[in-house]
C-alpha cells in the first residue's frame, strides 16, 4: 500500500501554537511529502496571515468554517484531506525533528490502520507544564497509560497525536460530538470493527497543554464525567481501574479519620505515597521545585477526575440520566 499523508489540525483562537507547530514541520529531517491541513474551527483570532507565511515551504491547505467543536472539525479535515493516512495533532503540539520519519517508518515495517503516540515535556516548557505533564504520565499516578512500552499492542490512542487510516475513517465515521472522550469513543468503535491499534513509542510529541491550576482541575474534571458515559455506550470497556482516583480520595479520608483516633498507618502510607511521586518527579525532572508541583498537580488530578467520575456515575449509571441532558457542556451540537 502506497501511503500519502494529511496532518489534521484544528484550531480554535490560537495562532500563535499554530506557528510553533509549524516551525516544527519546518524542522524536519525528512523530504518525505505531506499535506498539512489547518482547519479553523470558527476562531474570532484566526491563523490565516500565520499559515499565509508557510506557504511557500509547507504544503498546507487552510479550511475555516463555523465553529463546531474538535471531534466535528478533525472530521471535517479529513473529508477534504488528499492522503489516505490521517495524523491528527492538537495545535498545542511540538514535533521533534525525527517524527514523520520515523511515524513513516514504522507504518511502513508494521502497518497498522489507528495508531497513538506519546507526549513528552519540551525543555522550554514552564515550571507547571513540566509537572503537570509528569502527573498525566507517570506510572505512579496514570500507571503509563499515556504512552508505555508495555502498551504497544494494546493501547488507545489520544487525539492530540493519533493517526488513522483512510479506511478506517470512512468505516467509523469518525469522531462524536462528545468532549473530551471522542478519542476513547472512536478507538472502542473501531475495536468493534476489528481494526487494530498500537502505540509507536518513538513518534512522541511535545505536547504543551495551555494549562493552569483552574484550567487543569476543569480538564481532569471533565474527564471523570466522561469515563462513565463512555462505559454506558461500551459496557465491554468498563475497567475497575477507573475507579481508583475515587477510592484514593475516600481512602484519604478514611485516613484522616483513623488518624483522629490515633490510627496513623494510613496517614503515614498516604503521605509515603506522594513523598515517592515527589522524589521520582525530582529525579525525572532534574527539578526540585518541579518534583513538589508534581505532588500538587497529582492532588488536582485525582481530586478532578475523582469527584467527577463519582458524580457522572451516580447520574449516568446509578440514576439513569441522559448524558447530553444532565452534562450538555460535554456534547457540541
Amino acid at each position: 500500500m502506497q501511503l500519502s499523508y494529511s496532518f489534521i489540525i484544528p484550531v480554535y483562537n490560537r495562532p500563535d501554537e499554530i506557528k510553533e507547530l509549524l516551525d516544527s514541520f519546518a524542522s524536519q529531517d525528512t523530504q518525505l511529502p505531506y499535506e498539512i491541513v489547518i482547519v479553523e474551527d470558527g476562531s474570532s483570532l484566526p491563523s490565516d496571515t500565520i499559515v499565509a507565511d508557510y506557504t511557500n515551504t509547507l504544503n498546507i491547505t487552510y479550511l475555516p468554517k463555523p465553529n463546531s467543536g474538535p471531534g466535528p472539525s478533525r472530521n471535517y479535515g479529513m473529508a477534504r484531506a488528499s492522503g489516505n493516512y490521517f495524523i491528527i495533532l492538537d495545535s498545542d503540539c511540538i514535533l521533534p525533528p525525527h517524527y514523520v520519519r520515523v511515524m513513516d517508518e514504522t507504518l511502513r515495517e508494521d502497518y497498522v490502520d489507528c495508531f497513538g503516540g506519546p507526549d513528552a515535556a519540551h525543555p522550554s516548557f514552564s515550571p507547571l507544564q513540566k509537572a503537570i505533564n509528569y502527573s498525566m504520565t507517570s506510572f505512579l499516578t496514570t500507571g503509563g497509560i499515556r504512552g508505555g512500552k508495555k502498551q504497544v499492542n494494546a493501547f488507545q490512542p489520544r487525539s492530540f497525536n493519533m493517526g488513522l487510516s483512510k479506511k478506517a475513517f470512512e468505516a467509523s465515521q469518525g469522531f462524536g460530538k462528545i468532549h473530551p472522550g471522542e478519542d476513547p469513543d472512536l478507538v472502542l468503535r473501531l475495536w468493534d470493527k476489528g481494526f487494530k491499534t498500537r502505540l509507536l513509542s518513538d513518534a512522541y510529541v511535545y505536547h504543551k497543554r495551555r494549562i493552569s491550576w483552574s484550567k487543569f482541575y476543569k480538564q481532569v474534571n471533565k474527564f471523570g464525567m466522561v469515563r462513565p458515559i463512555l462505559n454506558s455506550w461500551h459496557p465491554t470497556s468498563a475497567k475497575i481501574t477507573y475507579w481508583f482516583p475515587t477510592v484514593f480520595l475516600v481512602g484519604i479520608l478514611f485516613s484522616i479519620v483513623m488518624a483522629l483516633f490515633g490510627w496513623l498507618f494510613f496517614i503515614y502510607a498516604v503521605i509515603g505515597y506522594f513523598v515517592l511521586i515527589g522524589v521520582h518527579a525530582i529525579i525525572m525532572t532534574k527539578s526540585f521545585s518541579i518534583g513538589i508541583m508534581s505532588i500538587a498537580a497529582t492532588m488536582v488530578q485525582f481530586y478532578g477526575y475523582g469527584t467527577g467520575f463519582l458524580k457522572s456515575t451516580i447520574a449516568i449509571q446509578w440514576l439513569g440520566k441522559k448524558p447530553q441532558k444532565k452534562f450538555p457542556h460535554l456534547f457540541f451540537k
